[in-house]
């Protein structure tokens, strides 16, 4: 299956019929809407529903099994993606700003330094998030929390206009859960468009605009943006 552009501007994503899973066996059931630019969605459902890999088909990580997943006339935009804690790898032998510095990839290339701007930009992510006085601190040694307030100072070093959160409040605490709602409904007034697969239905209901349900009991005329 091919990725398209459409026409209009004022639609980012639009599905069409689409099926997710992997090595060419479909998980979901056909998947018919649209993601609006600017628009913050969750995606909510049944374990085994396809929440996860959804997302990373629109990531661009899995070819979609069939349908039609199109993306606006301007073409894919720079997505940030963060998947579920659970999977990522600490033991690398990194410090807290080496991870948020990778941010800065996109701009500066993997192999130059780092500029001003992109230094003071970095310091300004972990300002935001409470790691500053952690910048220097191994990655292995944080706990769930900091982990995770690692990662969203990436995110925002990223500058990206999509952003695809997995899960990103599993296994930390409130004050942490708080802050992280925070940055992403900033992230959202300045116009980004973000989608999170989130199980908290009292956050979704208070923050997200829009919703997703994912179940495999459901025909695709019955999923809801």
């Amino acid at each position: 299956m091919e990725y398209h552009r459409l026409v209009s501007d004022s639609t980012m994503i639009t599905l069409q019929a689409l099926v997710t899973g992997y090595q060419g066996r479909g998980m979901s059931v056909p998947l018919d809407g649209r993601f609006d630019n600017g628009s913050m969605t969750a995606i909510v459902g049944d374990n085994g529903a396809g929440k996860s890999t959804l997302l990373k088909t629109l990531a661009g990580l899995l070819p979609p099994v069939q349908g039609s997943l199109a993306f606006s006339s301007a073409g894919r935009p720079r997505i940030s993606y963060l998947p579920q804690q659970a999977i990522m790898d600490r033991q690398f032998p990194l410090t807290v700003f080496d991870v948020v510095a990778m941010g800065c990839w996109p701009v500066s290339g993997l192999l130059h330094r780092i500029t001003q701007v992109g230094q003071a930009t970095i310091w300004q992510a972990l300002t935001r998030v409470g790691l500053e006085t952690l910048a220097h601190r191994v990655i292995s040694t944080l706990s769930g929390g900091q982990f995770q307030r690692m990662l969203f100072a990436r995110l925002l070093v990223q500058g990206s206009p999509l952003i695809l959160l997995d899960e990103p409040f599993s296994g930390i605490d409130k004050p942490t859960c708080s802050l992280l709602m925070t940055i992403i409904g900033q992230l959202h007034r300045q116009g980004r468009t973000i989608i999170v697969v989130l199980h908290d239905n009292r956050l979704v209901e208070k923050h997200f605009p829009q919703t997703l349900v994912l179940s495999s009991a459901q025909p695709a005329w019955k999923l809801v943006f």
